[in-house]
């Protein structure tokens, strides 16, 4: 097998999805066009915001995508290419594509609320409460993994502290000079209300004028100082409006993202590289098991339950019409898996002799993608910095979006769907203060970043797709309870249980015997992993059970 037929292949399956699949569940489900959305039923000029269909894909995609789709399939191309490539085609269209749209238009359907007042409406109280306890957990998690990617993809400096890394420079100063157009671009299209094609034209204007400068004046701080300001950066994006820093930033991101993918596309058909990776390894690697090791680590690029969480907390509050959930949530969830089988090839393209380079997956896969751009003409060292750039924008956006959903989270906890915000008790009134949820999520997640990713990635991965889980039963719920066909969910749902649970349990076994053996080189991180384990295998148990049993109770259903 070569790139090229890999590539065509999945062109194929994912565009048909798309076609085919995706407008099927749109009739199904049904679509009201003439419908008032609670982007403008509910404007606020801070969350319920409207927007073009463009401008909400690229919020939608660039938040979605983040490290995931890179680092989950080199991470499980040590399983062989075949069952990475079968996992992101079957589980992106079937899994991925359905959950996200489903969690979507339960959301715009119920005023834009987010998953957990959906659990709190059609399945109750008490499994509302836990799953913003997961969610919020589920969070840091997410924040902890991308700060560490993207504090890495900054560092100016090599492992010896003294020789610097001129792409990296290059990436933060480009990186920081987005934030800053973003604010500006905000701003401007608010005030303009111009053509979107005027505004698309602007928004390219400005991407490669901070490229241009990026590359030409990079920056040197180490990855220590650029946690710091990391942070510093997502506290302010966690309680900005959405349309002076999160609409614009992932606008202008979402062309670098869609061009990378596309010039990268370009260079597989021009490059046409030998997968030098084995079709299959076997059914354990490295003392690891396919099942459920595969299905975990690959992640965001098969099924995420992040999705549901930027699908029903952002992006459902911008949709102008019903008629865009279907590019916006299922075609965003296509494109991310387009971009994790870019990565499979990638890292096939620059294995050898079947083994994949001891580097970061970043790294591995700026490599790769490099090498293909350069059959296209553009230099190797622009070409590496290009695609470092795309990895940290991938990671960085979604932490836009994380901090704020991880913040509600933990405000949504104390307050239900009939609270009077008046009466609320002191406690209360603290713990939803915008500024006291931030501070204390991203103080958390601040701690474990420091852990690194490559530690924390497994228990993200395993968080991560028991969300997902959740997500499908809540949407299940809202089907059967709205009289509309969710038989769709129900092999993803039980699935997804299986798959997670069973690898929490592992995790769990693994870091508890360390603990108590005293094997672990990091004692504090693991016993905070484990910490987070085990509270994330109880609470995903209890509100499965809820939600199931909601599944299963009869109902007398009403349309929403």
């Amino acid at each position: 097998m070569n790139g090229l037929i890999m590539m065509i292949i999945a062109i194929i399956v994912l565009v048909g999805a798309y076609v085919i699949y995706g407008r099927y569940l749109a009739n199904l489900w049904g679509i009201d066009e003439n419908a008032k959305t609670p982007a403008y039923e509910l404007e606020d000029g801070v969350d319920y915001v409207p927007a073009d269909t463009n401008v909400v894909f690229g919020h939608q995609f660039a938040s979605i995508a983040g490290a995931g789709p890179i680092n989950g399939p080199i991470q499980a191309a040590v399983f062989g290419w075949l069952p990475v490539l079968l996992w992101i085609l079957i589980g992106g269209v079937f899994f991925g594509a359905v959950q996200d749209f489903a969690s979507m238009y339960a959301s715009v359907k119920n005023k834009g609320r987010t998953i957990g007042y959906i659990i709190e409406l059609y399945i109750g109280r008490f499994g509302k409460k836990l799953f913003m306890i997961f969610t919020w957990l589920f969070s840091i998690l997410v924040i902890a993994a991308f700060a560490d990617v993207v504090c890495q993809t900054f560092n100016g400096f090599a492992a010896d502290g003294l020789e610097t890394v001129k792409a990296n420079g290059q990436v933060a100063t480009t990186s920081c000079l987005f934030i800053a157009a973003a604010v500006a671009l905000g701003v401007f299209l608010r005030r303009s209300k111009l053509n979107k094609w005027i505004n698309t034209a602007i928004a390219i204007v400005i991407l490669v004028v901070c490229i241009a400068l990026g590359l030409a004046f990079p920056i040197y701080i180490g990855a220590g100082s650029w946690h710091i300001i990391v942070f510093l950066y997502i506290a302010v994006a966690s309680i900005a409006p959405v349309w002076i820093l999160l609409q614009p930033r992932d606008y202008l991101n979402s062309y670098l993202l869609v061009a990378m993918i596309v010039a990268a596309v370009l260079g597989v058909l021009v490059a046409n590289p030998t997968m030098e990776l084995a079709a299959f390894n076997g059914f354990t690697v490295n003392g690891q098991t396919l099942f459920p090791y595969l299905f975990v680590t690959i992640a965001c690029g098969a099924v995420s339950g992040f999705h549901s969480l930027v699908s029903s907390g952002t992006a459902s509050k911008q949709i102008k019409n019903e008629k865009n959930m279907l590019p916006v949530a299922f075609g965003a969830m296509l494109m991310e898996s387009m971009l994790a089988v870019i990565a499979l090839i990638a890292v096939g393209a620059v294995a050898k002799g079947g083994v994949i380079p001891d580097a970061t997956q970043p790294i591995i896969f700026a490599t790769g993608v490099a090498g293909f751009l350069v059959k296209l003409g553009i230099p190797e060292e622009i070409s590496m910095t290009l695609i470092t750039l795309s990895v940290s924008a991938f990671a960085l956006t979604s932490l836009d979006s994380v901090a704020r959903i991880g913040r509600l989270a933990f405000e949504e906890f104390f307050v239900d769907a009939d609270t009077d915000e008046e009466s609320m008790g002191p406690v209360a009134k603290v713990c939803t203060n915008k500024y006291f949820s931030t501070i204390i999520t991203l103080a958390v997640a601040f701690a474990l970043a420091k852990v690194g990713y490559k530690d924390i990635w497994p228990l993200f991965g395993s968080a991560n797709q028991l969300l997902s889980a959740l997500a499908l039963i809540a949407c299940a719920v809202f089907f059967k309870k709205t009289n509309r066909q969710g038989w769709m969910l129900w092999i993803p749902m039980i699935m997804m249980l299986i798959v997670t649970l069973s690898m929490l349990a592992i995790t769990i076994y693994t870091k508890f015997t360390g603990v108590i053996a005293m094997t672990t080189n990091n004692m504090g991180g693991d016993i905070l992993q484990l910490a987070f384990a085990v509270a994330l295998f109880i609470l995903g148990i209890i509100v499965s059970i809820s939600g199931l049993k909601a599944l299963a109770a009869k109902v007398n259903a009403a349309k929403a």
